[in-house]
């Protein structure tokens, strides 16, 4: 079987070397060649494959087809080896029609189509007939199916040319209907107009007679006017005289005051003169003190933050914090990471920033001292989306500068005066503000503090 399935390979090509199309391969056999190769494609192995097709092998016969087609025809056209192994492929699965074809009568029943393609492939003795035979055969059908869609398409034209007349007829009507209707609204309009032009000539003589009426109450307003106008004349005349007569009598009532007048500061002068001589006379010092000054009591500004470290508490005591902060418009500043890497430096960052602002917001509204946390920006890969809560105002320091530098800003910034306590174990931070005049307390002493919460 091998030997006469190799000897019938050798036929053909010897056979089809002298054979060769002398027109271009017919699109539909074209197609049926590249579907036929496509699916023989699997069946070799990659070595077997041309060079230009190996990139195709694991592509699924519709993908080959689709994006190899031009490259599978190329090669079975070009190349011998490949189409008798292609070939090959197609006598193991289409065992009955390779026989027919090459033994020289393909089926009757079979489809040109596939007979010419199958042919190609193959190249027997005649193949050259039986591919331009396929390819009159799909002209053929072609001509027929192009027939077909004509006879259809004219049918379809026809169909629509009688149902455009006979919408075109049933348009006629409408517009006929409408264009009646129209006339009779003309009409029923026209008729309006000239009952309309009737009611505007009635309502002119009505105006001509207003505006008779009008001139008539004009002219008697301007009479009445002329009247008042003389009245009013008379009247101010009259206030004139009126008026002349009351400055008199205020000239009068005022002569008769100013005498009174000078009588009593005549008197009032006598008095003050008096007392003055008593003055120098007994040697009265000018009075320098009142009676509120003698009551012991510290006066407004008079206690500092420093004066609360003498009152026998300790440096750690919550107590000291709490006097801090009672004190008038005491400001509080905490040095955030110092704190919380004093307190839970084995919570990630923003845990430690979470914790140490809940607490701080919970000790601003026990005590109503302002508060501010200012942590380093330093440390920050990007901005934070933190909502600061109530009574905390949180601070991140700029690029360059460090939340220490931050933080003697913000005391440099208050009034001198003002308590302001800073939070922090940095001894140069403690020493800087306290040079300014702020507190230092330890950032243990606020942890205890926060504890209590």
């Amino acid at each position: 079987m091998v030997d006469r399935t190799g000897g019938r390979e050798a036929a053909g090509d010897a056979e089809g070397v002298t054979e060769a199309l002398d027109r271009p391969l017919p699109e539909g056999v074209r197609r049926r060649v590249v579907a036929l190769v496509a699916d023989a494609f699997g069946g070799l192995t990659v070595t077997e494959l041309p060079p230009q097709l190996r990139q195709y092998a694991r592509f699924t016969p519709n993908r080959r087809a689709k994006f190899a087609g031009n490259a599978m025809a190329a090669a079975v056209e070009s190349d011998p080896v490949f189409r008798q192994r292609i070939g090959q492929r197609l006598r193991e699965t289409q065992t009955e029609l390779t026989e027919a074809i090459e033994g020289g009568s393909p089926p009757a029943a079979a489809d040109p189509v596939d007979v010419a393609a199958v042919a190609y492939v193959l190249r027997p003795a005649g193949w050259v007939k039986l591919v331009e035979a396929a390819g009159e055969e799909a002209q053929r059908a072609s001509a027929e199916r192009a027939g077909e869609e004509a006879e259809r398409e004219l049918q379809r034209l026809r169909d629509e040319l009688a149902a455009a007349r006979a919408a075109a007829r049933k348009e006629s009507d409408r517009v006929r209907a409408e264009l009646d209707a129209a006339r009779k609204e003309t009409d029923a309009v026209q008729r309006k107009l000239r009952s309309a032009q009737s009611d505007v000539k009635r309502g002119a003589a009505a105006l001509r007679k207003v505006e008779g009426e009008l001139e008539t109450v004009r002219s008697e307003a301007a009479t009445r006017q002329a009247a008042a106008d003389g009245e009013a004349r008379r009247l101010r005349a009259r206030l004139a005289e009126a008026e002349s007569a009351l400055e008199a009598s205020r000239r009068a009532v005022r002569e008769g005051r100013s005498v009174e007048d000078m009588r009593l500061r005549l008197l009032l002068d006598t008095v003050l003169d008096a007392a003055q001589g008593l003055r120098r006379e007994l040697a009265l010092p000018p009075a320098s003190m009142h009676p509120g000054d003698t009551v012991d009591a510290v006066e407004p500004g008079k206690m500092t933050p420093k004066d609360i470290a003498t009152r026998a508490l300790s440096e750690m005591d919550p107590a000291l914090l709490d006097q801090l902060l009672a004190l008038p418009q005491a400001h509080l500043v905490v040095d955030g990471y110092n704190v919380t890497k004093t307190g839970y430096p084995t919570m990630p960052l923003e845990k430690q920033r979470l914790r140490l602002l809940g607490g701080l917001a919970v000790l601003a509204a026990q005590t109503g001292a302002e508060m501010t946390c200012v942590f380093d920006g330093a440390e920050l890969a990007a901005p934070v989306l933190l909502a600061p809560p109530r009574g905390v105002r949180v601070l991140f320091s700029k690029p360059g500068v460090t939340a220490d530098e931050l933080i003697r800003q913000l005391v440099r910034a208050e009034p001198p005066g003002r308590p302001v306590v800073v939070v922090s174990t940095d001894r140069e931070v403690a020493d800087g503000v306290a040079r300014a005049g702020a507190r230092p307390v330890a950032s243990a002493l606020l942890l205890k503090r926060l504890a209590r919460t």
